[in-house]
Formats: structure tokens, sequence, C-alpha cells
């Protein structure tokens, strides 16, 4: 029989009615979920930088491996499918509407803001039915409800049992270290683009690493 404090005795309750987390704990995991969704982003982002150009690309624009706006999905996803969490189905279902809302208005607002700016773009992708001027389509609402699965049942959890298994301090310092290093990488990368003044991404590619479509969707760093 699991340990109440293993991650199969942590996943039965989390499964089950839910636990009872203290403030520390559930300011702990909130930081950590902002943390962990960002890096899960961010490999996937990598991972998949291949398909349909044949090599591997660098992604994010900071010096951490983070992606904003797949913390932005996560704290929206987990809180509205938490009381769904026993039915995977509905889940998936809820956390593809999510993205797809997401996507569709963050890219919008990029193009707009940005004057014709995108960051991705699903024009002419052979697998974009439901695309919407190129901000968003099904399959890749699919994919991301996907990666959602996966942090809600794996990674959450694992938060959960971390903020159990450890003491109070020790908790909350990783959680804080992470979570500060990130928000400050975050917030001096934006502020360096603004000052038009060299960010992580041209730090990383004087290092010869190669970005693909940061802006205008042609390859950077040749």
């Amino acid at each position: 029989m699991a340990k109440k404090n293993s991650f199969g005795g942590i996943m039965r309750e989390y499964l089950g009615k839910g636990m009872k987390l203290e403030r520390h704990q559930k300011v702990g995991v909130f930081l950590l979920v902002v943390v962990l969704s960002g890096f899960c982003g961010w490999l996937l982002e990598l991972l998949v930088s291949p398909v349909g150009r044949g090599r591997f690309y660098m992604v994010g624009g900071n010096i951490l491996p983070w992606m904003n706006i797949y913390a932005i999905g996560a704290l929206l996803i987990v809180p509205i499918t938490y009381k769904f969490r026993k039915y995977p189905w509905l889940v998936f279902v809820l956390a593809a509407v999510v993205s797809f809302i997401v996507e569709l208005i963050a890219g919008w607002l990029v193009y707009t803001i940005g004057n014709g700016m995108r960051y991705w773009d699903y024009n002419g992708q052979p697998w974009n039915v439901g695309n919407i001027g190129g901000f968003v389509c099904f399959a890749s609402a699919a994919v991301f409800a996907t990666l959602s699965m996966f942090f809600i049942y794996a990674v959450v959890p694992f938060c959960i049992m971390l903020s159990v298994r450890m003491n109070r301090k020790a908790f909350l310092t990783l959680a804080t270290v992470l979570f500060t290093l990130v928000m400050v990488d975050e917030v001096t990368n934006l502020t360096l683009k603004n000052l038009n003044l060299p960010t992580a991404i041209d730090f990383y590619e004087m290092l010869g690493l190669k970005y693909y479509g940061l802006i205008t969707g042609v390859a950077g760093g040749l």
C-alpha cells in the first residue's frame, strides 16, 4: 500500500476529494505551477521545432528556458479544470477550449499592437483545420490540451507532493527562488527590448544558436 505522502498516495487524494493544503503550500504550488508550466511549454516548442524545418531551433525569448504564454494558459486551465479532474475527457475538452481562446487572443493582440508582428502563424500549415487568421487552429489546441493533461495529472500532483514532503521553509525557498529567477529574467528582457538594447535572443545568437519565427517567420541567426 502506497504511503500517504508518496506520489501514488497524493494522486489518490488529488483525484478524490482533493487535498487540504496549508497556506504556504498553496503559495508554493502556485509559484511552481508558473515556473514549470513555462518550462514545459519551452521544452515542447524546442522538441517540435524540427517538424517541417529539418532541425532544432532555439525557442523562447529569455535567458532561462521559460515561455510566458504557457504560464498564462496554466494559470487559467488548472483552476478551471480542477473540479473536473476525475473526468480526464472533460479536462481535455476544457483545456482545449481555453488553449484555443488564449492562443487566439494572444496572437491577435501581438499582431494588432505590433503592427502585423507574429510569433507563430498557422496559415499554410497542412494540419490547420479550424484556422483563424493564422493565430490558432484545432490541432494546436489539441496539442496544448494534451500537454495540459500531463501537467494536471503529473506535474501539479508532483508539486503537491513536494509541498507535503519538504519542510515549510525549504519548500517556500525553492518555489520562491525559482519564481523570482524567472520573473527577473522576464522583466529584464522586456525592459531591454523596449529600450532597443541587446536581449537574451541576441545573447544566444552570438553563441551561434538559431531562432525561428520570432517576429516575421524568417529564421534568424543564420
